[in-house]
Protein backbone atom coordinates (compact mmCIF):
# COMPACT_ATOMS: atom_id res chain seq x y z
CA UNK A 1 0.00 0.00 0.00
CA UNK A 2 2.68 2.65 1.08
CA UNK A 3 4.56 1.50 -2.68
CA UNK A 4 1.13 2.23 -4.29
CA UNK A 5 0.62 5.69 -2.36
CA UNK A 6 4.20 6.77 -2.78
CA UNK A 7 3.71 6.05 -6.52
CA UNK A 8 0.55 7.83 -7.20
CA UNK A 9 1.82 11.18 -4.83
CA UNK A 10 5.00 11.18 -7.24
CA UNK A 11 3.49 11.12 -10.60
CA UNK A 12 0.79 13.80 -9.03
CA UNK A 13 3.86 15.77 -8.43
CA UNK A 14 6.14 15.21 -12.00
CA UNK A 15 2.59 16.17 -13.62
CA UNK A 16 2.43 19.24 -11.37
CA UNK A 17 5.55 20.50 -12.42
CA UNK A 18 5.39 19.70 -16.16
CA UNK A 19 2.10 21.26 -16.41
CA UNK A 20 2.86 24.47 -14.63
CA UNK A 21 6.63 24.55 -16.42
CA UNK A 22 5.47 23.74 -19.68
CA UNK A 23 2.07 23.11 -20.96
CA UNK A 24 -0.88 22.31 -18.57
CA UNK A 25 -2.33 19.32 -20.80
CA UNK A 26 1.25 17.92 -20.88
CA UNK A 27 0.69 17.17 -17.00
CA UNK A 28 -2.77 15.71 -17.13
CA UNK A 29 -1.43 13.22 -20.06
CA UNK A 30 1.40 12.24 -18.05
CA UNK A 31 -1.07 11.95 -14.63
CA UNK A 32 -3.44 10.21 -17.14
CA UNK A 33 -0.80 7.91 -18.12
CA UNK A 34 0.79 6.92 -14.86
CA UNK A 35 -2.38 6.42 -13.07
CA UNK A 36 -3.25 3.81 -16.18
CA UNK A 37 -0.59 2.06 -16.14
CA UNK A 38 -0.78 1.68 -12.25
CA UNK A 39 -4.59 0.58 -12.90
CA UNK A 40 -2.96 -1.95 -15.73
CA UNK A 41 -0.52 -3.35 -13.06
CA UNK A 42 -3.85 -4.10 -10.68
CA UNK A 43 -5.60 -5.49 -13.30
CA UNK A 44 -3.38 -7.68 -14.78
CA UNK A 45 -2.33 -9.02 -11.02
CA UNK A 46 -6.18 -8.98 -10.20
CA UNK A 47 -6.98 -11.24 -13.08
CA UNK A 48 -4.21 -14.00 -11.94
CA UNK A 49 -5.75 -13.75 -8.82
CA UNK A 50 -9.66 -14.29 -10.28
CA UNK A 51 -8.25 -17.17 -12.75
CA UNK A 52 -6.38 -19.06 -9.09
CA UNK A 53 -9.86 -18.62 -6.79
CA UNK A 54 -11.47 -20.64 -9.39
CA UNK A 55 -9.12 -23.49 -9.46
CA UNK A 56 -7.11 -22.96 -5.94
CA UNK A 57 -3.86 -25.28 -6.82
CA UNK A 58 -0.22 -25.11 -5.06
CA UNK A 59 1.78 -23.04 -7.54
CA UNK A 60 4.71 -21.66 -6.25
CA UNK A 61 4.87 -19.59 -9.15
CA UNK A 62 2.01 -17.43 -8.11
CA UNK A 63 3.40 -13.97 -7.67
CA UNK A 64 3.28 -10.34 -8.55
CA UNK A 65 4.54 -6.57 -7.68
CA UNK A 66 4.74 -5.25 -4.44
CA UNK A 67 1.72 -5.64 -2.13
CA UNK A 68 0.16 -8.09 -4.47
CA UNK A 69 3.72 -10.17 -4.54
CA UNK A 70 2.94 -10.14 -0.26
CA UNK A 71 -0.70 -11.29 -0.87
CA UNK A 72 0.59 -14.15 -3.00
CA UNK A 73 2.94 -15.34 -1.04
CA UNK A 74 0.16 -15.71 1.91
CA UNK A 75 -2.22 -16.87 -0.33
CA UNK A 76 0.95 -19.99 -1.21
CA UNK A 77 1.74 -20.66 2.39
CA UNK A 78 -2.29 -20.68 3.42
CA UNK A 79 -2.99 -23.13 0.50
CA UNK A 80 0.17 -25.34 1.78
CA UNK A 81 -0.82 -25.72 5.30
CA UNK A 82 -4.52 -26.50 4.37
CA UNK A 83 -3.12 -29.41 1.88
CA UNK A 84 -0.80 -30.53 4.54
CA UNK A 85 -3.95 -30.71 6.58
CA UNK A 86 -6.12 -32.52 4.15
CA UNK A 87 -3.60 -34.90 3.45
CA UNK A 88 -2.68 -35.69 7.27
CA UNK A 89 -6.46 -35.98 8.17
CA UNK A 90 -6.98 -38.15 4.92
CA UNK A 91 -4.24 -40.41 6.50
CA UNK A 92 -5.88 -40.55 9.36
CA UNK A 93 -9.21 -41.31 8.37
CA UNK A 94 -7.88 -44.11 5.44
CA UNK A 95 -6.03 -45.54 9.18
CA UNK A 96 -8.75 -45.64 10.83
CA UNK A 97 -10.98 -47.23 8.14
CA UNK A 98 -7.97 -49.64 7.47
CA UNK A 99 -8.45 -50.12 11.40
CA UNK A 100 -12.55 -51.10 11.21
CA UNK A 101 -11.44 -53.02 8.55
CA UNK A 102 -9.22 -55.23 10.37
CA UNK A 103 -12.00 -55.58 13.28
CA UNK A 104 -13.29 -59.58 14.18
CA UNK A 105 -16.29 -57.79 14.43
CA UNK A 106 -19.02 -56.75 11.90
CA UNK A 107 -19.66 -53.10 11.79
CA UNK A 108 -22.42 -51.35 9.88
CA UNK A 109 -23.57 -46.96 10.12
CA UNK A 110 -26.81 -46.50 9.78
CA UNK A 111 -28.86 -43.41 9.45
CA UNK A 112 -31.77 -42.57 11.08
CA UNK A 113 -33.91 -45.09 8.63
CA UNK A 114 -31.71 -47.58 9.14
CA UNK A 115 -30.23 -46.90 5.62
CA UNK A 116 -26.78 -48.55 5.20
CA UNK A 117 -23.86 -45.69 5.25
CA UNK A 118 -20.81 -47.85 5.65
CA UNK A 119 -20.06 -50.96 6.63
CA UNK A 120 -16.32 -52.92 7.08
CA UNK A 121 -15.22 -55.98 4.98
CA UNK A 122 -16.27 -58.58 7.98
CA UNK A 123 -19.90 -57.20 8.12
CA UNK A 124 -19.94 -57.88 4.41
CA UNK A 125 -19.17 -61.52 4.90
CA UNK A 126 -21.38 -61.98 8.11
CA UNK A 127 -24.20 -60.23 6.18
CA UNK A 128 -23.38 -60.87 3.21
CA UNK A 129 -23.32 -57.00 1.85
CA UNK A 130 -22.17 -55.34 -0.96
CA UNK A 131 -20.90 -51.37 0.23
CA UNK A 132 -20.40 -50.69 -3.39
CA UNK A 133 -23.74 -51.40 -4.16
CA UNK A 134 -25.89 -51.36 -0.96
CA UNK A 135 -25.06 -48.05 0.37
CA UNK A 136 -28.11 -46.05 0.89
CA UNK A 137 -30.17 -49.30 1.20
CA UNK A 138 -32.60 -50.16 3.87
CA UNK A 139 -30.74 -52.93 5.96
CA UNK A 140 -33.24 -54.89 6.40
CA UNK A 141 -33.77 -55.30 2.70
CA UNK A 142 -30.72 -56.98 2.74
CA UNK A 143 -31.06 -58.67 5.78
CA UNK A 144 -34.34 -60.72 5.47
CA UNK A 145 -34.40 -62.86 8.34
CA UNK A 146 -37.91 -62.25 10.16
CA UNK A 147 -36.18 -61.98 13.44
CA UNK A 148 -34.21 -59.37 12.32
CA UNK A 149 -36.84 -57.41 10.75
CA UNK A 150 -38.96 -57.57 13.83
CA UNK A 151 -35.72 -56.67 16.01
CA UNK A 152 -36.15 -53.45 14.00
CA UNK A 153 -39.52 -52.78 14.10
CA UNK A 154 -40.16 -52.94 17.75
CA UNK A 155 -37.35 -50.87 18.46
CA UNK A 156 -35.86 -52.37 21.77
CA UNK A 157 -32.14 -52.25 21.60
CA UNK A 158 -31.51 -53.22 25.42
CA UNK A 159 -30.22 -56.87 24.55
CA UNK A 160 -28.64 -58.06 21.64
CA UNK A 161 -30.35 -60.49 18.68
CA UNK A 162 -29.20 -63.71 18.72
CA UNK A 163 -29.78 -64.90 14.79
CA UNK A 164 -29.03 -68.10 12.95
CA UNK A 165 -27.98 -68.26 9.89
CA UNK A 166 -28.68 -71.57 8.28
CA UNK A 167 -27.93 -70.54 4.95
CA UNK A 168 -24.05 -69.37 6.09
CA UNK A 169 -23.52 -72.91 7.18
CA UNK A 170 -25.40 -72.71 10.54
CA UNK A 171 -23.48 -69.63 11.51
CA UNK A 172 -25.07 -67.69 14.69
CA UNK A 173 -24.76 -64.08 14.59
CA UNK A 174 -24.93 -61.44 18.10
CA UNK A 175 -26.54 -58.12 16.89
CA UNK A 176 -25.89 -55.22 18.58
CA UNK A 177 -27.51 -51.80 17.83
CA UNK A 178 -25.72 -48.76 19.20
CA UNK A 179 -27.17 -44.71 19.11
CA UNK A 180 -24.75 -42.23 18.31
CA UNK A 181 -24.13 -39.22 16.74
CA UNK A 182 -28.31 -37.56 16.70
CA UNK A 183 -30.14 -40.15 15.97
CA UNK A 184 -27.72 -42.88 13.82
CA UNK A 185 -27.04 -46.27 14.53
CA UNK A 186 -23.47 -48.57 14.77
CA UNK A 187 -24.30 -52.40 14.38
CA UNK A 188 -21.81 -54.49 15.70
CA UNK A 189 -21.88 -57.75 14.83
CA UNK A 190 -20.65 -60.59 16.80
CA UNK A 191 -19.73 -64.00 15.11
CA UNK A 192 -20.54 -66.71 18.15
CA UNK A 193 -20.39 -69.97 16.24
CA UNK A 194 -18.32 -71.17 18.14
CA UNK A 195 -19.30 -70.09 21.59
CA UNK A 196 -22.61 -71.25 20.65
CA UNK A 197 -21.52 -74.51 19.59
CA UNK A 198 -19.06 -74.99 22.65
CA UNK A 199 -22.05 -74.19 24.65
CA UNK A 200 -24.30 -76.52 23.16
CA UNK A 201 -21.48 -79.31 23.71
CA UNK A 202 -21.24 -78.33 27.30
CA UNK A 203 -24.79 -79.13 27.37
CA UNK A 204 -24.47 -82.20 25.53
CA UNK A 205 -21.44 -83.16 27.50
CA UNK A 206 -23.08 -83.24 31.09
CA UNK A 207 -26.48 -84.83 29.91
CA UNK A 208 -24.14 -87.38 28.34
CA UNK A 209 -22.39 -87.87 31.60
CA UNK A 210 -25.48 -87.48 33.97
CA UNK A 211 -27.46 -90.54 31.40
CA UNK A 212 -23.89 -92.55 30.90
CA UNK A 213 -24.13 -92.84 34.94
CA UNK A 214 -27.57 -93.13 35.74
CA UNK A 215 -27.64 -96.47 34.29
CA UNK A 216 -25.50 -98.14 36.48
CA UNK A 217 -26.24 -95.96 39.14
CA UNK A 218 -29.80 -97.44 38.10
CA UNK A 219 -28.80 -100.81 38.52
CA UNK A 220 -26.68 -100.85 41.63
CA UNK A 221 -29.22 -99.11 43.72
CA UNK A 222 -31.90 -101.48 42.34
CA UNK A 223 -29.83 -104.27 43.51
CA UNK A 224 -28.93 -102.88 46.92
CA UNK A 225 -32.54 -102.20 47.75
CA UNK A 226 -33.44 -105.74 46.52
CA UNK A 227 -30.39 -107.55 49.50
CA UNK A 228 -32.10 -104.89 51.43
CA UNK A 229 -35.80 -105.72 51.51
CA UNK A 230 -35.61 -109.52 50.25
CA UNK A 231 -34.09 -112.74 51.86
CA UNK A 232 -32.43 -114.19 48.50
CA UNK A 233 -30.59 -117.79 48.12
CA UNK A 234 -26.56 -117.39 47.91
CA UNK A 235 -26.65 -118.19 44.25
CA UNK A 236 -28.80 -115.41 43.90
CA UNK A 237 -26.89 -112.65 45.47
CA UNK A 238 -23.26 -113.75 44.26
CA UNK A 239 -25.24 -112.70 40.95
CA UNK A 240 -26.27 -109.69 41.88
CA UNK A 241 -23.05 -108.76 43.80
CA UNK A 242 -21.53 -109.68 40.09
CA UNK A 243 -23.72 -107.57 38.12
CA UNK A 244 -23.20 -104.48 40.97
CA UNK A 245 -19.48 -104.95 40.58
CA UNK A 246 -19.71 -104.96 36.55
CA UNK A 247 -21.75 -101.39 36.84
CA UNK A 248 -19.15 -99.86 39.59
CA UNK A 249 -16.54 -101.20 37.28
CA UNK A 250 -18.56 -99.09 34.52
CA UNK A 251 -18.37 -96.05 36.55
CA UNK A 252 -14.95 -96.17 37.33
CA UNK A 253 -13.59 -96.72 33.64
CA UNK A 254 -16.02 -93.48 32.44
CA UNK A 255 -14.55 -91.54 35.35
CA UNK A 256 -11.31 -92.58 34.68
CA UNK A 257 -11.76 -91.50 30.69
CA UNK A 258 -13.26 -88.32 32.04
CA UNK A 259 -10.45 -87.16 34.15
CA UNK A 260 -7.85 -88.89 31.08
CA UNK A 261 -9.39 -86.73 28.53
CA UNK A 262 -9.65 -83.59 31.26
CA UNK A 263 -5.81 -84.39 31.64
CA UNK A 264 -5.08 -84.04 28.16
CA UNK A 265 -7.21 -81.09 27.76
CA UNK A 266 -5.45 -78.82 30.19
CA UNK A 267 -2.04 -80.45 30.18
CA UNK A 268 0.78 -78.05 28.95
CA UNK A 269 2.40 -78.97 25.36
CA UNK A 270 4.27 -82.46 25.24
CA UNK A 271 7.24 -82.84 26.23
CA UNK A 272 9.98 -83.73 23.68
CA UNK A 273 10.25 -86.96 25.35
CA UNK A 274 12.15 -89.77 22.44
CA UNK A 275 9.87 -92.42 22.60
CA UNK A 276 10.63 -96.14 21.68
CA UNK A 277 8.33 -97.31 19.21
CA UNK A 278 9.46 -100.90 18.44
CA UNK A 279 8.88 -101.48 22.28
CA UNK A 280 5.45 -99.35 22.63
CA UNK A 281 4.38 -101.56 19.54
CA UNK A 282 5.37 -104.57 20.89
CA UNK A 283 3.51 -103.77 24.08
CA UNK A 284 0.22 -102.88 22.55
CA UNK A 285 0.67 -106.33 20.05
CA UNK A 286 0.86 -107.94 23.50
CA UNK A 287 -2.09 -106.32 25.41
CA UNK A 288 -4.07 -106.52 21.98
CA UNK A 289 -3.24 -110.86 22.65
CA UNK A 290 -4.13 -110.50 26.34
CA UNK A 291 -7.91 -108.45 25.61
CA UNK A 292 -8.58 -110.86 22.68
CA UNK A 293 -8.30 -113.64 25.21
CA UNK A 294 -7.14 -116.16 21.92
CA UNK A 295 -10.72 -115.11 20.11
CA UNK A 296 -8.87 -113.36 17.13
CA UNK A 297 -5.42 -113.59 15.04
CA UNK A 298 -3.38 -111.03 15.67
CA UNK A 299 -0.95 -109.70 13.56
CA UNK A 300 2.05 -107.15 13.60
CA UNK A 301 3.13 -105.61 10.42
CA UNK A 302 6.07 -103.26 10.77
CA UNK A 303 8.33 -100.96 8.10
CA UNK A 304 11.22 -99.11 9.05
CA UNK A 305 12.75 -98.01 12.04
CA UNK A 306 12.03 -94.97 13.41
CA UNK A 307 10.98 -93.34 17.07
CA UNK A 308 8.33 -90.77 18.12
CA UNK A 309 9.24 -87.64 19.92
CA UNK A 310 6.31 -86.60 22.31
CA UNK A 311 4.48 -87.61 25.92
CA UNK A 312 4.77 -91.49 26.10
CA UNK A 313 1.77 -91.27 28.50
CA UNK A 314 -0.66 -89.34 25.65
CA UNK A 315 0.58 -91.75 22.91
CA UNK A 316 -0.21 -94.66 24.91
CA UNK A 317 -3.62 -94.03 26.08
CA UNK A 318 -4.31 -92.53 22.32
CA UNK A 319 -2.66 -95.96 20.26
CA UNK A 320 -4.17 -98.31 23.28
CA UNK A 321 -7.38 -97.08 22.68
CA UNK A 322 -7.56 -97.85 18.65
CA UNK A 323 -6.28 -101.44 19.78
CA UNK A 324 -9.05 -102.00 22.43
CA UNK A 325 -11.82 -100.73 19.96
CA UNK A 326 -10.21 -103.38 17.29
CA UNK A 327 -10.92 -106.06 19.79
CA UNK A 328 -13.77 -104.83 21.32
CA UNK A 329 -15.91 -104.47 17.47
CA UNK A 330 -14.73 -107.73 15.69
CA UNK A 331 -16.01 -110.71 15.88
CA UNK A 332 -14.48 -113.93 17.37
CA UNK A 333 -12.36 -115.65 14.17
CA UNK A 334 -12.06 -112.11 12.74
CA UNK A 335 -8.31 -110.80 12.13
CA UNK A 336 -6.39 -107.61 14.12
CA UNK A 337 -3.64 -106.46 12.20
CA UNK A 338 -0.74 -103.68 13.42
CA UNK A 339 0.98 -101.38 11.47
CA UNK A 340 3.81 -99.19 11.94
CA UNK A 341 5.32 -97.35 9.20
CA UNK A 342 8.03 -94.84 8.81
CA UNK A 343 8.57 -92.93 5.32
CA UNK A 344 9.84 -89.77 4.16
CA UNK A 345 6.26 -87.68 4.71
CA UNK A 346 6.54 -88.80 8.44
CA UNK A 347 5.13 -92.14 10.40
CA UNK A 348 1.65 -94.33 10.75
CA UNK A 349 0.58 -96.54 13.33
CA UNK A 350 -2.68 -98.01 12.03
CA UNK A 351 -5.07 -100.87 13.46
CA UNK A 352 -7.04 -102.99 10.94
CA UNK A 353 -9.75 -105.16 11.69
CA UNK A 354 -12.16 -107.40 10.18
CA UNK A 355 -14.77 -106.19 12.21
CA UNK A 356 -18.64 -105.31 12.26
CA UNK A 357 -17.66 -101.99 10.23
CA UNK A 358 -19.30 -98.88 10.26
CA UNK A 359 -21.60 -96.72 8.38
CA UNK A 360 -19.91 -94.03 6.16
CA UNK A 361 -22.60 -91.14 7.88
CA UNK A 362 -21.40 -91.84 11.35
CA UNK A 363 -17.34 -91.55 10.42
CA UNK A 364 -17.43 -87.47 10.68
CA UNK A 365 -18.76 -88.39 14.65
CA UNK A 366 -16.55 -90.49 15.89
CA UNK A 367 -14.14 -88.77 17.95
CA UNK A 368 -17.05 -86.77 19.59
CA UNK A 369 -17.85 -87.71 23.16
CA UNK A 370 -19.80 -90.38 23.67
CA UNK A 371 -20.92 -90.82 20.46
CA UNK A 372 -21.81 -94.09 19.63
CA UNK A 373 -22.85 -95.80 16.18
CA UNK A 374 -24.33 -98.57 18.39
CA UNK A 375 -25.17 -97.62 22.33
CA UNK A 376 -26.29 -101.23 23.32
CA UNK A 377 -23.70 -102.67 21.29
CA UNK A 378 -21.20 -100.35 22.26
CA UNK A 379 -22.06 -100.67 26.40
CA UNK A 380 -22.11 -104.78 25.93
CA UNK A 381 -18.60 -104.28 24.52
CA UNK A 382 -17.35 -102.72 27.28
CA UNK A 383 -16.75 -98.80 25.79
CA UNK A 384 -17.45 -95.70 27.57
CA UNK A 385 -17.94 -93.37 24.53
CA UNK A 386 -14.45 -91.27 25.72
CA UNK A 387 -12.09 -93.35 23.67
CA UNK A 388 -11.68 -91.64 20.33
CA UNK A 389 -12.35 -88.85 21.93
CA UNK A 390 -8.91 -88.96 24.11
CA UNK A 391 -7.25 -90.63 20.84
CA UNK A 392 -8.24 -87.43 18.79
CA UNK A 393 -7.02 -84.76 21.93
CA UNK A 394 -3.93 -87.03 22.30
CA UNK A 395 -2.87 -87.05 18.50
CA UNK A 396 -3.57 -83.18 17.63
CA UNK A 397 -1.17 -82.42 20.82
CA UNK A 398 1.56 -83.76 18.70
CA UNK A 399 0.62 -82.17 15.48
CA UNK A 400 -1.03 -85.65 14.20
CA UNK A 401 -4.17 -86.58 12.65
CA UNK A 402 -6.60 -89.71 12.78
CA UNK A 403 -7.55 -91.18 9.84
CA UNK A 404 -10.92 -93.78 9.37
CA UNK A 405 -11.90 -96.13 6.60
CA UNK A 406 -14.08 -98.17 6.91
CA UNK A 407 -17.23 -100.12 5.10
CA UNK A 408 -20.20 -102.21 7.29
CA UNK A 409 -19.44 -105.82 7.40
CA UNK A 410 -15.95 -105.67 5.65
CA UNK A 411 -13.99 -103.82 8.56
CA UNK A 412 -12.17 -100.66 10.06
CA UNK A 413 -8.70 -98.70 9.73
CA UNK A 414 -7.90 -96.43 12.29
CA UNK A 415 -4.65 -94.69 11.11
CA UNK A 416 -2.36 -92.12 13.67
CA UNK A 417 -0.76 -90.33 11.11
CA UNK A 418 2.56 -88.40 12.53
CA UNK A 419 4.33 -85.69 10.89
CA UNK A 420 7.64 -86.01 9.96
CA UNK A 421 8.87 -83.45 12.24
CA UNK A 422 7.85 -86.12 15.17
CA UNK A 423 9.96 -88.61 13.55
CA UNK A 424 13.58 -89.47 14.48
CA UNK A 425 15.21 -91.88 12.67
CA UNK A 426 18.19 -93.96 13.23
Amino acid sequence: MQRALLYGVFTALVSLLLGYSVEPWMGWVLFYTGLSVHLAMHYRNFSRLERWSRKPVLDASLEGDGEWDRVFRRLYRHEKELLEKIERREREIARLIAAVHAMNDGIVLLDAEFQIQFCNKTAERQLDLALATDRGAPIANIVRQPAFVDYLDRADFSRPLTLRLDRYFERVLSLYLISYAEGHWLLQVKDITQTDRLDSMRRDFVANVSHELRTPLTVLSGFVETLQEIEVDEDTRRHYLQLMGEQSQRMQSIVQDLLTLSSIESAPPPEDQLVDMDSLVDKLRRDAEALSAGRHHIVLDSQGQGDLVGAESELVSALANLVANAVRYTPAGGTITLIWRISPEGAEFAVQDTGIGIDAKHIPRLTERFYRVDRGRSRDAGGTGLGLAIVKHALSRHQATLEVSSEPGKGSRFAACFPASRVRCE
